[in-house]
């Protein structure tokens, strides 16, 4: 009997042993930092962002540092720039009424991938960022141009499939002088974890073991 009890243990353990291995957690792949190529370095010149969007046309990364605007906004570095509504970002925007700007972003998580899913990160925004939505979850907003602010979501704010991430900004109306624009970097992201086909083998191996140890169980004479 407790030879069996062993044996039975084992194969509960390794059963437990290819579940915890399922749990394997990737980054979630397709989401960029702004201004930055399909390796995450950040792009050099003025031209259209490659994973970002505004008002579902382009999005410009127009700024250099140490030129106006950027030394009042968070400088640019090796992994994050500024988009701008324009090639230059010095350009003027809104000289009488408040003007509204939607930087969007998509990525795709598998079912198995959205269920554990989140991600941190932060922005700067010029004026503020009036919401950021995911999926048209809210995630907030607030935060100003010349330091960052902090954002993150959780697995109840994301879908299976494609996922779309909005930036709200808005620019105070100014007649002269008034750039917009938005630079957003994100610090960590999980997607959640799908078995690969080693946790499958282990958890068979597993289950099997457990029946094995049963059907020797009822094949043992029983002692009166």
């Amino acid at each position: 009997m407790k030879t069996l009890k062993t044996f039975i243990s084992v194969s509960a353990l390794v059963t437990v042993l290819a579940i915890s291995a399922g749990a394997h957690a990737a980054t979630i792949s397709g989401l960029y930092n702004t201004g930055v190529d399909n390796s995450g370095v950040s792009t050099i010149g003025n031209g259209a962002d490659l994973h970002w969007q505004l008002n579902d046309g382009a999005a410009y990364t127009g700024g250099t540092n140490g030129s106006f605007p950027i030394g009042p906004w968070v400088s640019d570095s090796a992994t994050s720039r500024w988009l701008t509504p324009s090639p230059n970002a010095s350009d003027s925007f809104d000289p009488d009424a408040p003007g509204y700007y939607t930087y969007s972003t998509t990525f795709n998580l598998t079912g198995a991938q959205a269920v554990d899913a989140a991600f941190t990160g932060q922005f700067a925004a010029d004026n503020t960022v009036v919401n950021i939505l995911l999926n048209g979850n809210s995630l907030g907003g607030g935060g100003g141009f010349s330091d960052w602010t902090n954002f993150s979501a959780t697995s109840g704010d994301f879908l299976s499939g494609t996922n779309t991430l909005d930036f709200v900004v808005e620019n105070y109306a100014r007649n002269g002088g008034n750039p917009t624009g938005l630079d957003v970097q994100f610090l960590s992201s999980v997607a959640g974890g799908v078995p690969e086909p080693a946790t499958w083998a282990l958890s068979i191996l597993g289950v099997g073991l457990t029946g094995m140890a049963l059907r020797r169980a009822k094949s043992q004479p029983v002692l009166a």
